[in-house]
């Protein structure tokens, strides 16, 4: 199963430890380095000199107030966590610094006709296909109070002041719909026991996609992500930049998935599934909510993390995690003032509200990072940051909204857009009265807000 052996580890290994941070922990000290596991991989983090070289250009020159936005204060811009299963834990990616970027052959330039990013509702159902909208509603889900799933034109505002510099718009709702596919019209209003096909209506055009019963049961049926960005290209309107299909459906791409949340595809197409960022499957799918950002990089959290990973396979030795973090201070920052922020929240599962906020900022920061790939920006492995890669659910919820001061550089770029007018933009979104006292939205305002204070010391 596509989860982190972290969650896994916490809880077969020591339970009544991990159940114990969980309800108590106070996150007063964080730890703004790799953490211990790091030593374990292959990971080798850049040195800061590599990381102030990597934002420079022989091209662009960033000046003035854009310039203050640039700078990797570890205050600001922790390391990535390297824990127990996350990607950069695993293979390596490599680095990518802003004149690779622009050297890049394979990004697609925005041009001026050709800079509008489009976002894309849910396929609708047509009637004969009850058995599909039930694949839209997850099995063996919590008590907590259900929720809608989160609204196209909210994702579309935030990708809108993300994005800031290009203009982001709404296809028409009916743009795609489900119907039976011609060849199995008979047969479609049973349940697939097999991979089989339906029918994507995308205006004059009926186009078959794969489906097939959920692996892990989780959910009662898939569609087939490749199948459904192929039809996208064919609504593509000519002004687009990229096109973001947004689907209240569980995905699958090869054979041997279990699911999958979201690819870019194509170099200017993406999908992004809801259906695995439900909060209601957060016990079943072992993420830990606690910690999720910006409270990921508690230093008790990390270290427990580290201790259910026993030995060091590379080097054979045990890992002495308490000995590597003790001295490290919590600093005064964005950072901290995002945790702050963060412990003031009620518990999520309390109001429906607070669950579709934070249901909604999954999808936000998941469409935010594949958009990001459709510009050409790779996986990041210099800082935590919006760009870096994930291995799993529980990874995705410890990464963090923002963008690290290199990956910045590249969004600027494209967009045309100052750091600080991309920061108000994203700071109004935050900031929105159903959004500011909710997680995800709450601690990514107070670490915007600390962020343009430091601009102007």
């Amino acid at each position: 199963m596509w989860i982190s052996k972290l969650c896994l580890l916490l809880r077969q290994l020591n339970p009544s430890r991990f159940a114990e941070m969980s309800h108590t922990c106070h996150h007063s000290s964080l730890c703004f380095s790799p953490s211990a596991h790091a030593a374990a991989t292959s990971y080798k983090r850049p040195g800061e000199r590599q990381r102030v070289a990597a934002t420079k250009s022989n091209i662009r020159i960033f000046s003035g107030q854009d310039k203050h936005f640039l700078d990797g204060d570890s205050r600001v811009f922790p390391a990535p966590l390297i824990l127990p299963g996350d990607d950069l834990a695993g293979d390596t990616e490599e680095s990518q610094s802003f004149q690779a970027w622009l050297d890049g052959q394979t990004r697609n330039p925005v041009t001026a006709k050709k800079k509008t990013i489009y976002v894309v509702s849910s396929p609708q159902i047509e009637p004969g296909l009850e058995f599909v909208r039930e694949w839209t509603k997850p099995k063996g889900s919590t008590n907590e109070p259900q929720t809608e799933a989160p609204s196209t034109e909210d994702i579309k505002e935030y990708l809108a002041a993300f994005y800031h510099g290009l203009p982001v718009k709404m296809m028409p709702p009916s743009a795609l719909s489900i119907m039976p596919w011609e060849k199995t019209k008979k047969r479609t209003r049973k349940p697939m026991s097999r991979e089989q096909y339906l029918g994507l209506n995308i205006g004059d055009e009926c186009v078959r996609i794969r489906a097939r019963t959920c692996p892990d049961g989780v959910y009662g049926g898939q569609l087939n992500l490749d199948d459904l960005l192929d039809a996208a290209i064919s609504i593509l309107p000519k002004d687009a930049y990229a096109l973001i299909l947004l689907v209240d459906f569980d995905l699958y791409e090869d054979e041997d998935d279990e699911f999958v949340c979201g690819r870019a595809y194509g170099g200017s197409r993406v999908a992004v599934s809801s259906a695995r960022y439900n909060p209601s499957l957060d016990d079943i799918q072992q993420i830990e909510r606690t910690h999720a950002w910006p409270a990921s990089h508690c230093v008790d959290y990390i270290s427990s993390c580290v201790s259910a990973e026993p030995v060091l396979k590379k080097h054979k030795t045990r890992i002495d995690s308490k000995s590597m973090h003790k001295s490290i201070p919590t600093l005064d920052g964005p950072m901290k003032d995002a945790v702050l922020a963060y412990q003031d929240l009620p518990d999520v599962g309390s109001t429906p509200s607070l669950i579709y906020a934070l249901w909604l900022g999954r999808m936000c920061r998941t469409a935010s990072h594949e958009l990001g790939h459709c510009f050409g920006i790779a996986h990041c492995v210099y800082y935590a940051c919006s760009m870096q890669g994930t291995a799993s659910i529980c990874e995705d919820a410890r990464q963090p909204a923002y963008l690290c001061p290199l990956d910045l550089t590249k969004l600027l770029h494209v967009t045309g857009s100052s750091a600080y007018e991309r920061y108000e933009a994203l700071l109004t979104f935050c900031e929105r009265p159903k959004n500011i006292d909710t997680h995800f939205f709450g601690p990514f305002a107070a670490w915007i807000r600390s962020r343009l204070r430091l601009s102007d010391e």
